[in-house]
């Protein structure tokens, strides 16, 4: 029976896929896997496969396996390996079984081995252009290679001295021998091996020979008893591969049933681990975890959390159609999964200073605050309020417009917590630029204290010279100016080139660092990680970058704007 805890009783076609196969008894129980190549770090659009992947094994109380394919040593690290699994553990996603397609490769070379003795798998001399002119196009069908009947004893000798390292890269390939004139071009007597004298990340230089994904792929399935390979739309294509190659080596019994769905595609935002490793590589970016990537890496850092992603998987939906999905919606699911969480701080990003003419030097008072609103067991700190505090610059307006309620000449306003208090006057420097306000302090109207029911209809947030931190702030923006194009196959065979230079379309404002901002104390003191809604600002989280002396914090998601033109 399903377990409908798991999700919420919610369902999509996939999950009715299943439904079929369990109840017709195709299938007793149900065994997925996510299959990463580690070539770079995950982006939020492998979340939605590793979704379904482990809510569906966990919907159904089945199992879910975590295997690396591994089969293109040229690009795979074991830096991405590690990371990969990083950030499935920050997701909350823990695998039943680890296991990488580098160990099956004794097995998959057996296998091959059956395919030459059963006649559906030769030795190829054709080079890589020859075989693109061989192929044939959509509407012209291909042309068999002139080493197709070649003999199988020699096809086994020739393998057999690929896997010993006694011919060169390019000389030869073993291609599987299906039809050179299906209308799927896929089915054209694609590749299972080539040579690649390249050092592996776990098998060093072992092997010379390695297995293309779209035979290693559904082989290790069969293997591993899966019982329904989900993956993306791009595969649909391969499907007929995928069966051609599980039958063909024998799982015939409860063989593996391939499913695809729709990627997960955002505006303005790069969506393939090719475009990403060029930015990282050309320097348009800081690493991996540079806070605009959209890599699991990059969003932890910058402040996103699991809940705030996985509420943007389901509400972008799982259907086969593909689509594109607004930034805006995941940054909402972030500040709807922060606003709850974060605890409350104020912090000056551009600070205005303003000093009290009523209020005596040297003498400053407490200040209660509560940690979060709807949070009262979070309990309360205490802040100082002084002579001179700062308030934001785009808080006082020496000509407001209609409807500006916060500080201007003559005017009052509530500092959060604290006082009322009245513009007096305006010191200027001699550019006639603002520097500082002078302003007197309604010392009856304490918040919280009798007297303090006075109202005015502007709050600001604000910090006292007295315990004032100085930090960094960095503001970020979508890496793209306009909209990003469909995305291409991330299949190791899709080697080419890229369709459009996206670099032209980078964002050069995509990131804005303020240095000088002002922050409570809890602020600078906090622990790399931390999440906090800074007043009217927006909601933040430390950035390991910081020292003691100048904590960084990256903006994660901005409040939205209460004041678009008037307050």
């Amino acid at each position: 029976m399903p377990t409908e805890t798991v999700t919420n009783g919610k369902t999509n076609f996939i999950w009715n896929f299943v439904d079929e196969d369990l109840a017709s008894g195709r299938y007793d129980s149900v065994v997925t896997r996510y299959p990463p190549e580690p070539n770079g770090y995950l982006h939020i659009g492998h979340c939605k496969a590793w979704y379904l992947d482990f809510f569906t094994a966990r919907r159904y109380g089945g199992k879910v396996n975590l295997r690396y394919d591994d089969t293109n040593p040229a690009k795979e690290k074991t830096e991405f390996v590690e990371g990969i699994q990083n950030d499935m553990r920050w997701m909350g996603f823990e695998w039943d079984e680890l296991h990488f397609a580098s160990e099956y490769y004794e097995e998959d070379y057996n296998y091959a081995v059956k395919l030459i003795e059963q006649g559906d798998a030769y030795i190829d001399e054709l080079t890589q252009e020859q075989m693109r002119e061989y192929r044939g196009t959509l509407e012209k069908p291909g042309l068999n290679s002139p080493w197709r009947e070649r003999a199988k004893e020699e096809s086994l000798r020739i393998f057999r001295e690929m896997r010993e390292g006694k011919h060169p890269e390019g000389s030869y390939t073993l291609r599987a021998k299906i039809d050179m004139s299906s209308p799927n071009v896929v089915m054209r007597d694609p590749i299972l091996y080539r040579i690649l004298f390249k050092e592996h990340h776990r098998t060093g230089s072992e092997w010379c020979i390695y297995p293309m994904y779209d035979y290693s792929h559904p082989l290790n399935d069969a293997m591993e008893g899966i019982t329904h390979s989900i993956c993306s739309l791009e595969f649909e294509i391969h499907r007929p591969l995928y069966d051609w190659v599980v039958q063909k080596c024998g799982f015939i019994i409860k063989p593996p049933r391939q499913i695809e769905f729709a990627k997960l595609n955002i505006t303005r935002t790069i969506m393939s681990k090719r475009y990403l490793r060029r930015l990282v590589e050309e320097g348009y970016v800081y690493g991996w975890d540079d806070p605009r990537m959209p890599t699991l890496a990059a969003m932890r850092r910058r402040g996103y959390t699991p809940a705030g992603i996985i509420d943007f998987v389901e509400r972008a939906g799982i259907s086969k159609a593909d689509s594109v999905v607004d930034f805006e919606l995941l940054e909402a699911c972030v500040r709807k999964s922060l606003e709850d969480t974060a605890p409350r701080a104020m912090v000056v990003l551009n600070p205005l200073k303003i000093t009290f003419s009523n209020w005596e030097d040297g003498i400053t008072e407490p200040i209660t605050l509560e940690n979060h609103p709807s949070h009262p067991e979070w309990g309360t700190r205490e802040i100082k309020f002084g002579k001179t505090i700062y308030i934001e610059q785009e808080d006082f307006m020496e000509d407001p417009p209609k409807k500006f309620f916060r500080l201007k000449p003559g005017g009052e306003v509530r500092l959060k917590g604290a006082y009322i208090i009245k513009c007096e006057e305006v010191v200027k420097d001699a550019d006639g630029n603002v520097t500082e306000l002078i302003c007197s302090v309604d010392l009856t109207s304490k918040s919280g204290e009798p007297g303090s029911e006075r109202k005015v209809k502007g709050t600001l947030h604000w910090i006292s010279e007295a315990d004032a931190k100085q930090i960094e702030i960095r503001l970020y923006e979508p890496l793209l100016n306009d909209e990003p194009q469909e995305a291409e196959s991330e299949s190791e065979e899709d080697e080419k080139p890229l369709k459009v230079d996206f670099i032209d379309r980078l964002n050069t404002d995509s990131i804005k660092i303020i240095k000088g901002a002002l922050a409570e104390p809890v602020v600078a003191n906090a622990e790399v990680g931390a999440k906090f809604q800074f007043m009217r600002q927006g909601y933040f989280a430390k950035d390991p970058d910081g020292t003691a002396d100048n904590p960084v914090y990256n903006r994660t998601v901005s409040l939205k704007d209460s004041w678009k033109g008037g307050n």
